[in-house]
């Protein structure tokens, strides 16, 4: 029987479920377990595919084209799976497929309801993933926090789902804010008191408690909680601020987290084991040497936006035995050849990731330029990457107003264009997204990279590599390293003159593993360190 855990939170937002989610698939994993983890979102968007990323952060994309939130990123680096379309459910999604089934005549003209139409389709959606995957533990985040108004039919869904699948297959997992008073010095435990007491009001009582705090719980703290919420002593666990997100399994199993999932479940399992998590954790957190990246984007002011791309670069770091330190370089600030030079002279590497729309794009021209003429490495991700194909046509064949229609649609010299099928399309679900076959040239940095001459990426864009300029930027100069061989879609590029300027068309970063990283990444870290020594 398929067991099932559910992670609430309580008195603040921003407590961590997401590493504590994907925390708890690791140490089940690594107890010989088949985990999967999902993610239910109470917002009403469909999905995060259109979201200002100022508001939510990156998209995280799976192999099957899923716009997700980005805790499902956590969830893939941390227990090496992939997830697909049904481990991220929004309010959004639930309620426009009950309306669309109410106006088809799907409820026979029965009064459409929260209870119990809404929390039907929930519960169908929190199975999905057992018929799909047969896994031995379904992990399931509940966005937001408990109190909130639009996370009450998701609460009700996980109150309801242990009369379908027995209450001995269900752990309940409330996370809470245990805040420490520094003027008292004292830690204070009414807060997860009425977090945990609303919980009950709502039918559910807690299995385990963790305990987001930053300094140590002590034992009398914890038995006073596990009388007042009515848990177990054991099932108290405490989820102390870590150096890094990698620390934080090796911490919760610390706390015996894992026995006492195991005991609520009714699991016999062999104990974890984590001596290759933790040798990689030792190595991020005690390199032999460093590198400076500087990474230059539009939305630097947060840096969630581009969570899975920054730890990528720590994956290739690691994989060097290198620590990373980023530079976040805002793209409107690189104006021209100097004030470029000034603000970019001390990075080892620059890394331009993906983005929308045409604020700093001249920046990040003016940042590609830098590179090929100074053979700093460079690493262009998506719009990175048509970065490297404009600014090439513009100073290398002489194209001065070389672009993408993105930005200029008057353009003479339109080097990156719109997709044929994708003109007129609504904004949501419609970028080419999801994992694409590239076929990688044969000695390239790319194949080097890959060591193949076939590879699967993951894809969120629009706009393409325009195919009639192919052959002139071809002759100029410009390796073309990867192709999509079912429509000819240029993938990779890179530039000779360069030691290492590689642009992807496609996104690596979704692919990359703290213990695994992404060959591009990996590459690029070497290459940086190579300039700075």
């Amino acid at each position: 029987m398929t067991k099932y855990i559910f992670i609430t939170g309580g008195v603040v937002s921003g407590l961590g479920k997401g590493i504590a989610a994907a925390s708890i698939g690791l140490i089940l994993k690594s107890r010989g377990l088949k985990v999967v983890n999902q993610k239910f979102d109470p917002y009403l968007n469909i999905d995060p595919g259109t979201m200002n990323p100022f508001q939510h952060g990156e998209v995280f994309v799976t192999d099957d084209g899923a716009e997700t939130d980005l805790d499902l990123g956590h969830y893939e680096r941390f227990t090496d799976a992939t997830l697909s379309q049904s481990s991220n459910t929004t309010s959004g999604r639930v309620y426009m497929t009950v309306l669309q089934r109410e106006r088809e005549g799907g409820y026979n003209g029965g009064t459409v309801q929260v209870i119990p139409n809404i929390t039907e389709e929930i519960l169908r959606r929190m199975l999905l993933s057992t018929k799909e995957t047969n896994a031995d533990v379904i992990i399931t985040e509940i966005g937001g926090t408990i109190g909130d108004i639009e996370s009450l039919p998701f609460v009700e869904a996980i109150r309801q789902i242990k009369y379908q699948v027995g209450e001995e297959n269900c752990c309940y997992i409330h996370l809470t804010l245990v805040p420490y008073m520094n003027k008292a010095h004292e830690i204070k435990t009414k807060p997860t008191q009425h977090s945990v007491k609303e919980l009950q009001e709502l039918g559910i009582q807690p299995n385990i408690l963790m305990l987001r705090c930053d300094v140590p719980v002590d034992q009398t703290t914890r038995e006073k909680l596990a009388l007042f919420c009515n848990v177990d002593s054991d099932c108290v666990i405490q989820n102390t601020t870590a150096r890094s997100i990698y620390e934080v399994p090796l911490q919760l199993e610390k706390e015996h987290l894992g026995d006492a999932v195991c005991k609520v479940l009714g699991l016999q399992t062999p104990p974890t084991e984590l001596t290759e998590w933790s040798k990689m954790v030792d190595v991020f957190h005690n390199p032999k040497d460093r590198v400076k990246i500087a990474l230059v984007g539009k939305y630097v002011d947060l840096h969630d936006a581009y969570l899975s791309v920054v730890e990528s670069l720590i994956h290739g770091g690691i994989a060097n035995e290198l620590g990373v330190d980023l530079d976040w370089v805002d793209a409107e600030d690189l104006k021209d050849d100097e004030s470029t030079k000034a603000r970019l002279k001390d990075a080892d590497g620059i890394i331009v990731p993906g983005g929308f729309g045409s604020r700093g794009i001249e920046g990040m021209i003016q940042a590609a330029k830098y590179c090929r003429e100074n053979k700093v490495p460079y690493f262009g991700i998506c719009l990175g990457m048509q970065i490297i194909v404009i600014e090439y046509a513009r100073h290398v064949l002489g194209w001065a107003d070389a672009h993408s229609t993105e930005m200029n649609k008057e353009t003479t010299h339109p080097v990156i264009d719109l997709m044929p099928d994708q003109n007129g399309k609504i904004l949501g679900g419609t970028l080419r997204l999801g994992k694409f076959e590239c076929a990688v040239a044969p000695g390239t940095l790319t194949e080097k990279a890959y060591g193949s001459s076939t590879i699967w990426e993951r894809h969120r864009h629009r706009y393409e590599f325009n195919n009639k300029y192919r052959e002139d930027l071809k002759k100029a100069g410009l390796v073309i390293s990867g192709v999509n061989p079912e429509r000819d879609l240029v993938e990779v590029v890179e530039v000779p003159e360069n030691p290492w300027m590689v642009g992807g068309q496609f996104h690596p970063e979704f692919k990359s593993r703290p213990n695994k990283a992404g060959p591009l990444f990996r590459d690029f870290i070497k290459a940086a360190y190579d300039n700075r020594k």
